[in-house]
């Protein structure tokens, strides 16, 4: 009786690592899906950005819901502030007025450009995503009080929990996408 119990145990064993082998790629795609895939690629290109950590923000911010908005009054699918994506989209000279924020292609053109923008500014991918979360004044006072250093390496000491998890949440979600979708 032991003996059977071993096979079989032995057999669901091999079923799993089957099913994980043959299987695995389709449940991670379902895990990081790149929706929008036409727009992040156009708006990651022109504003210079890896279209992967553009997803990452995006799973991160929104998971991908173009009508999420949050307590603070951040909308769509990167998750942008009215001020923030006015103050941008007149950078890049286009007409923007409020209810354009939930449009797909206005906000991901938008969050793009703001995020290539903090990555120009801070030279580095942590400070960047830091200030995308935080704001790029509190990135500022933490690195002129010696609280970060201006190269990101100890982002780890931001002092707001919820951005340090955000940094981390996006640099783990980054890696993840380029494992499974750069192979291809």
């Amino acid at each position: 009786m032991k003996r059977i119990i071993k096979y079989i145990i032995f057999l669901i064993l091999i079923l799993i690592v089957f099913f994980n082998f043959i299987f695995k790629d389709k449940i991670m795609k379902k895990i990081y899906p790149i929706d929008y895939y036409d727009i992040v690629n156009k708006y990651s290109d022109e504003y210079k950005v890896d279209k992967y950590l553009v997803f990452a923000i995006i799973k991160a911010e929104s998971n991908f819901n173009e009508n999420a908005s949050s307590k603070k009054g951040a909308k769509g699918l990167m998750q942008l502030i009215v001020p923030t994506a006015k103050e941008v989209a007149s950078i890049i000279k286009i007409e923007f007025n409020e209810d354009d924020i939930l449009d797909p292609d206005i906000n991901i053109r938008l969050g793009t450009k703001y995020i290539s923008s903090l990555l120009k500014k801070y030279e580095n991918i942590n400070l960047a995503l830091a200030a995308y979360n935080a704001g790029s004044g509190n990135v500022d006072n933490w690195v002129k009080s010696d609280i970060i250093k201006d190269d990101g390496s100890d982002w780890e000491n931001i002092p707001y929990k919820e951005t340090k998890n955000y940094v981390r949440k996006i640099l783990m979600d980054y890696e993840e996408y380029k494992k499974i979708y750069q192979e291809e």
